[in-house]
């Protein structure tokens, strides 16, 4: 699984004219799923995303998770995320999980987002043609990829 953190002030997701989520401070998340993702590795990086101290404190130093401002997330699939460059000009996207494998990845990742920080966490749709505004706070925007714990 990999996915891109963005800290927010603001962000929204649109399908067909339609506000679907939005949020005020906190977190967008891009989510991408591979076929041999596994239920730990959705635990491992929905307890990160929760516990992840990048939000700043009295002292404007980045100590603070998303849990301590209480501040909520927004989760987009992105299958785009498994891109595969090396060829050519045209992305291969053949590391992507199919969507018989990547829905239920991705409502799962959504429950454990939930459980962990405690409260609703705004989704897109997956599969949907979705536009996503944000407004990107610092900016801060961080990679994390289950097969690669850095």
């Amino acid at each position: 699984m990999r996915i891109v953190i963005q800290r927010v002030t603001q962000a929204s997701v649109t399908i067909d004219n339609q506000v679907k989520g939005e949020i005020g401070l906190g977190l967008l998340l891009l989510a991408g799923f591979t076929n041999d993702d596994t239920e730990e590795d959705l635990k491992w990086i929905a307890n990160k995303v929760v516990q992840l101290r990048i939000f700043s404190d009295t002292d404007d130093k980045m100590n603070l998770s998303v849990q301590d401002v209480q501040g909520d997330l927004l989760v987009i699939s992105q299958f785009t995320l498994y891109a595969l460059t090396k060829k050519g000009n045209r992305p291969s996207y053949i590391q992507a999980a199919p969507p018989a494998v990547a829905i239920p990845l991705y409502e799962r990742f959504v429950v454990m987002l939930e459980e962990a920080l405690g409260k609703k966490v705004q989704t897109g749709e997956f599969g949907a043609d979705m536009k996503v505004a944000l407004l990107n706070d610092g900016p801060v925007t961080i990679t994390i990829d289950s097969k690669n714990r850095e």
